[in-house]
């Protein structure tokens, strides 16, 4: 499991995403943030990472970037098993989204 989180790109990074994922983060504002806010989701990446050794997942269908930092700032204050049960629930959710969109085309 922990292999499959650590493989999962930083929310609003610069790595190459897959079609879904571009879609996803377009869809939560994450392709237009302000210099600022990329600063902000960069840092906020950097010290999750620092504490969980993994990239914080969230699926962000619906959400907007506003709930995606909120969210950030609630979970670096989880423990680390909490933390990992809930990024894996977040791996769930992506795929169940992402099911649900293949299945109502």
């Amino acid at each position: 499991k922990l292999t499959l989180l650590r493989a999962h790109p930083d929310l609003a990074g610069k790595a190459e995403l897959t079609d879904d994922s571009t879609r996803e983060q377009a869809g939560a504002g994450l392709d237009t943030l302000s210099s600022d806010e990329f600063e902000r989701f960069t840092s906020m990446n950097e010290a999750y990472k620092a504490k969980f050794e993994f990239p914080f997942i969230y699926a962000v269908k619906g959400a907007d970037k506003y709930q995606i930092l909120e969210s950030f700032e609630e979970r670096l204050e989880n423990p680390p098993d909490s933390e990992f049960h809930t990024a894996c629930a977040q791996v769930c959710r992506i795929f169940r989204f992402r099911i649900e969109d293949r299945v109502s085309k």
